[in-house]
Order: C-alpha cells, then sequence, then structure tokens
C-alpha cells in the first residue's frame, strides 16, 4: 500500500464520537485515577497510547518523549498523523473532534484499530482538558498542519501552516497547576513505563529526554528499543538473579485468533514473578491470560514430571504453587475486544483468552522440555525442592497460626495494643528498637496507635526460604500483630486480610543509614509475602525531622537540609555556627512529647505512602538491592547516591 493510501484509508469517517468533555475538569480523577503523581504521568501514558496504537497497526516506529524545561510535554511520532479532513457528524475538522470529544477516536472503528491500549484509557481528550496549554501539530498528504486549545477549548480552527515530507503527529501540553497538585515529572517514572512499552512492542524505539539540566548542566536522555521482546524483558527482570537454566522460554503465536507472548525462565529465588499485560496495559490483577498461563505450566510439567518418573523417585505430593516458584514471567495478549474487570478494572474478563492460552504455552513448553531434558530435569529438580519447602512452610505457618491473632492470647508481648477495634481508625506502627519503641509508647494516642518494637534488622525475605520466612521471630510478630492469615486450599501463599487489625502499618525508624536499611527489609517482606496491603493503600513510612534548629527563643524542625539552610539564613545571618542545631540521628534520642508533635501526631506528621507505580520495575529493583549479585546495588547506588532525599 502506498504511503498516500495508507493515509486516506484511515479518515475522518473512522472516527466515531461516544460522548462529550464537560465533566473532566469538574471531576478530573474519575478520568485519570487521581490529581497527584500518578495521574500527571498518567497525562503522559494517554498520549503515548495513541503513538503506540499506530505502531500495532503497522504504521509507526519511532515516538519521541521530551519533558521540556517548563514541566510540559512533547510527544512526537511518525505515524500516519491524525485525520485532519471533515468530520461529518460534527461538521468540524476530525483533528478537533479527537482533540475535544472524550472517548472519540480510530480505535473506536474496528477497521482503523485491531486492538487498542488506549481502549483502557480516556483518550488525548482528556489530557486536552486538563492542560492549561496543548498544541497538536500533524504532517499527512505532504502538508503541516497546527491546531491550539486552553483547558480543551480551540483557540482556532485547524489551519495548514506549510508542507511535509514526512507523517506524523506532535502534541505538546501543560497540565494544569490549578488541577494537579503535582506538577514536575519524574524522569525515572516515565522511563520505565516506555522501557515496558519497548519490551511489549518489539520493533519500536521509543526516545525520552529530559530538557531540565541538572546543577552541573547535564540532560538525561534514554533510548527504549528491544528486537526480541518480552524475551529481552524477562532477562532485564532476571539479571540480578541466579539462572536456574540458561534460556528463555519465548513464545510468540497467533495461530489461535488472538496474539499470544510470553516468555518465562527459571531462578534458583523462591518467589513467583508473574507480570501480565493486556494491549499494554499492566493486568496487576491478572486475569484469565494468567489462569490459562498457570494451568498450562501446571499440566505440562506435571505430566513430564510423571512420565520421566521423577515424581515417584521424589515420594512427595505436588501443586500448582510448586510450578511456580523461581519462576519469572510476561505474558502479553493483543484482545479487540477486552473485558476488564477487578477493582482497579485491570483484571482481564474474557473467558476464551484463557484457552487460547493454554494451547499456545502448552504446545510450546511441551516442545522445549522434549528438546531440552536437560534444562527440564532441572525445572521438575527445582518443583520437588519447591514442594517439600511448602510442606516445611505449612508447618510453619500453622505454628504462627495456632492461636487466634484476635483472642489477647495470640498477640505479640511486645505488641502495645490500642483502645479502638475498628481497623479504619487503628494504626500499627513498626519501630526500630525497644528503645525507640519506649519512647513511641509513651507518646502515642493510645486510643488509635499501636506500637510493635522490632530487634534490629529482621530477616531479607528476598533470598529465604519460605519456612525459614515463617520461622523468623521478628516476622512472626508482624503476622500476628496484624491479624493476617496465610495459605488457602487453592493457594497456600495467599494472604487473609479479612481480621486485619489495622488500616494504616507506618514503619518508623531512625532517620540513618541503618534505618533506610531496615524499611527496604520490611518493604521487601511487604512486596513479596504482603502485596496486598500495599496495593489497598495501608503502607506507610515516617518521617521524622533530621534536624532541631534553635536561635534563641525560635525552634523549628527541619526534615531536610534545605529547611535547616533556610533557619541558618533567616535567623543566623548565613553563618551555620551562631546556630543550634540537633542531628537526630535515631528516634530514640527525642523525647516522647518531640516524637508524638514531630513523627506520630496525625495534626502535624508527614506519612509517605507507599504505592507500586510498575510492578515489574518494582520486582527488578528489589531482586536488584537485596539479592545475592553485588555488581547491580553497586551500579544502583552509585547512580542515585546524588538524586537521593527524603520526602516530606
Amino acid at each position: 500500500m502506498s504511503e498516500q493510501n495508507k493515509e486516506t484509508s484511515y479518515s475522518a469517517k473512522n472516527i466515531q464520537v461516544l460522548e462529550g468533555l464537560e465533566a473532566v475538569r469538574k471531576r478530573p480523577a474519575m478520568y485519570i485515577g487521581d490529581i497527584s503523581e500518578r495521574g500527571l504521568h498518567h497525562l503522559v501514558y494517554e498520549v503515548v497510547d495513541n503513538s503506540i496504537d499506530e505502531a500495532l497497526a503497522g504504521y509507526c516506529k519511532n515516538i519521541k518523549v521530551d519533558i521540556l524545561e517548563d514541566n510540559s510535554i512533547s510527544v512526537e511520532d511518525d505515524g500516519r498523523g491524525i485525520p485532519v479532513d471533515l468530520h461529518e457528524k460534527e461538521k468540524k475538522s476530525a483533528l478537533e473532534v479527537v482533540m475535544t470529544v472524550l472517548h472519540a477516536g480510530g480505535k473506536f472503528d474496528k477497521g482503523t484499530y485491531k486492538v487498542s491500549g488506549g481502549l483502557h484509557g480516556v483518550g488525548v481528550s482528556c489530557v486536552n482538558a486538563l492542560s492549561t496549554k496543548l498544541v497538536a501539530e500533524v504532517c499527512r498528504g505532504g502538508k503541516r498542519y497546527i491546531q491550539e486549545y486552553a483547558c480543551g477549548k480551540p483557540l482556532y480552527a485547524v489551519k495548514e501552516v506549510g508542507t511535509a515530507d514526512k507523517t506524523g503527529t506532535k502534541v505538546t501540553f501543560h497540565p494544569d497547576s490549578s488541577i494537579f497538585t503535582e506538577t514536575v515529572y519524574k524522569y525515572d517514572i516515565l522511563a520505565n513505563r516506555l522501557r515496558d512499552l519497548a519490551y511489549l512492542n518489539a520493533g519500536i524505539r521509543i526516545t525520552l529526554t529530559d530538557h531540565r539540566a541538572d546543577a552541573e548542566g547535564n540532560m538525561r536522555s534514554d533510548v527504549f528499543h528491544s528486537e526480541r521482546g518480552l524475551g529481552e524483558f524477562v532477562e532485564y527482570l532476571d539479571s540480578t538473579r541466579e539462572h536456574l537454566i540458561p534460556d528463555v522460554i519465548h513464545i510468540n503465536t497467533d495461530k489461535y485468533g488472538t496474539p499470544v507472548e510470553v516468555a518465562m525462565t527459571y531462578n534458583t529465588s523462591y518467589n513467583e514473578n508473574i507480570h501480565s499485560y493486556v494491549n499494554n496495559i499492566n493486568t496487576i490483577e491478572g486475569g484469565t491470560h494468567v489462569t490459562g498461563f498457570r494451568m498450562a505450566l501446571t499440566r505440562t510439567l506435571k505430566k513430564y514430571a510423571e512420565d520421566s518418573k521423577m515424581l515417584e523417585k521424589a515420594k512427595v505430593e505436588i501443586n500448582g504453587d510448586d510450578f511456580r516458584e523461581g519462576l519469572t514471567a510476561v505474558i502479553s495478549v493483543k484482545v479487540a475486544e477486552p473485558q476488564f474487570e477487578g477493582q482497579t478494572k485491570t483484571k482481564l474478563g474474557n473467558d476464551e483468552v484463557s484457552g487460547i492460552v493454554q494451547q499456545a504455552v502448552g504446545e510450546a513448553l511441551t516442545n522445549y522440555l522434549e528438546e531440552h531434558p536437560k534444562e527440564a530435569r532441572m525445572i521438575v529438580d527445582k518443583v520437588i525442592l519447591a514442594a517439600r519447602a511448602r510442606i516445611a512452610a505449612r508447618k510453619a505457618r500453622d505454628l504462627v497460626q495456632r492461636k487466634s491473632p484476635m483472642g489477647g492470647a495470640g498477640l505479640p508481648g511486645k505488641l502495645a495494643d490500642c483502645s479502638d477495634k475498628n481497623p479504619e481508625n487503628c494504626e500499627l506502627f513498626l519501630v526500630e528498637g525497644d528503645s525507640a519503641g519506649g519512647t513511641a509508647k509513651q507518646g502515642r494516642n493510645r486510643m488509635t496507635q499501636a506500637i510493635l518494637p522490632l530487634r534490629g534488622k529482621i530477616l531479607n525475605v528476598e533470598k529465604a526460604m519460605p519456612h525459614k520466612v515463617l520461622e523468623s521471630e521478628e516476622i512472626k510478630n508482624i503476622y500476628t500483630a496484624l491479624g493476617v492469615t496465610i495459605g488457602t486450599e487453592d493457594d497456600a501463599k495467599a494472604l487473609n486480610m479479612e481480621k486485619l487489625r489495622y488500616h494504616k502499618v507506618i514503619i518508623m525508624t531512625d532517620a540513618d543509614v541503618d534505618g533506610s536499611h531496615i524499611d527496604t527489609l520490611i518493604l521487601t517482606f511487604f512486596f513479596r509475602h504482603m502485596r496486598e496491603l500495599i496495593e489497598k493503600g495501608y503502607v506507610y513510612i515516617a518521617a521524622p525531622p533530621l534536624y532541631l534548629c534553635k536561635k534563641g527563643n525560635v525552634e523549628e524542625y527541619c526534615w531536610t537540609d534545605q529547611q535547616k539552610q533556610a533557619f541558618v539564613d533567616k535567623y543566623g545571618s548565613g553563618n551555620e555556627s551562631s546556630v543550634n542545631i540537633q542531628r537526630y540521628k535515631g528516634l530514640g534520642e527525642m523525647s516522647a512529647e518531640q516524637l508524638w508533635s514531630t513523627t506520630m501526631n496525625p495534626e502535624n506528621r508527614t506519612l509517605r505512602q507507599v504505592s507500586i507505580e510498575n510492578v515489574a520495575q518494582a520486582d527488578y529493583t528489589f531482586s536488584m538491592l537485596m539479592g545475592d549479585d553485588v555488581a547491580p546495588r553497586r551500579q544502583f547506588i552509585e547512580e542515585n547516591a546524588t538524586y537521593a532525599t527524603i520526602d516530606t
């Protein structure tokens, strides 16, 4: 098909209008999730999704994302360019319709896009509505067109402004600071999402450039490009783990009616790491594609193990969980009409996809096992080891759960519980050390605040077998204090939160290197064993002050060096020696009253809520920080030490 014909086959008649745009500025959180950091970055994903849709349709190879000096964003692609001809129903340019009408676009016309990532989102019109300024530039048919908007309203009709020797769309927008509580884009958040998109769409080149120079005048830039797609994604995710088998098993087929791509490998860890996507959307709650994958994995490996008589010799009963221990897998399906369900609409509900994924994975995995007998035996040996560890973990779990955590006798002796029994009102502080724990017990609000002191650094669960995790005294105390239980008939690792006793779990450690290490150890435990707590928004990190600054009768707590310097400049005329500065290295250095007023009092304190923006990246980061491989950890520290800050 010629370039001209490609363009004319995608025109105004392909753009269908579903509903208007009026409510977006009134209720932005309904459309983009929230108006803080997550919603701010979501705007970029909506625009990039349009370019990815062009790539999925076969018309785009390069996408450029620029963070401009004023925190505006520019996204440019080399697709066909949004149509600019007259839309019959709306009596205006199709470009204006796409930019000003919610849910208007070519993705609703099945002849234009067979699958679409943006279907799950709300479209570029929503980005327009939430931007003080947006400029859309289109190159198609040898001409260049432009239209500008303010808060979603066009400033003039689409106009032709010159000739073009290429095709594509460029959208530049500035988020509205009167709507968003956070307006500064974070490079790493965008980089993580764009990296995922490059792996999920092999062959596309995505360039991210930050034009906001650092103190040395340097600009950050990355090119994300993958020729092998998910195979490289799994290699990246597993790069900090010890490999069990040398291969990544890569399945990529559409012969069953729906494009299915799966890449998987095994490592020597005890965690299951499955990341799933539908039309590039991260389905964090799983769905029918994940169910199909798990069924195929269990059935195929079990058949191989039985046929090879390995299970007979091992004399151990295996179940579905055992096949997934030490597994890293990425599942990506492209579904024409996805049905999403679940709490956050990130669970695939299409029943037919389960059977399709089962067939594709079952066939490819059977072939791999037959062709690689050595690796097959290593996988089955790992499964048998996992089964034995599961049995040991069940015994340890039964010991943890023998007494009901809800009946006072089952609670840890060190726990100073609160009086209120309504979990929505209650907070549990996990405090580093008995000394700080004692101070926190004296300073707390006894009605709603419970204190659990932790002795030293808890077990690094990244490197521990499941039963060792449950044998750890400090971890047992966390489980019993929270009132959660582990394990169901279907899933030995499932977390039951029906009797969860606190809806705020606050990690409170010293503001030093050791404190940061303990924070990371506890967060690793929550991410690997209680991820639902994080996903529900129940996990927080307390932010104790770093300094108490005094000058005469004036006292001020400071959480950052910048705040300390501001105090010195204001009251000490820039001379630090003329100001009394106390550096708090530990919580125990504060009196109970100070700890309450700065760190525990809901009226004054700062809590940092822990959330997972990108599960795959979090998985990689925890395995890199807490695993055995030193080199990536050293590199991470070297690269990030200069950027390390304490958010307040």
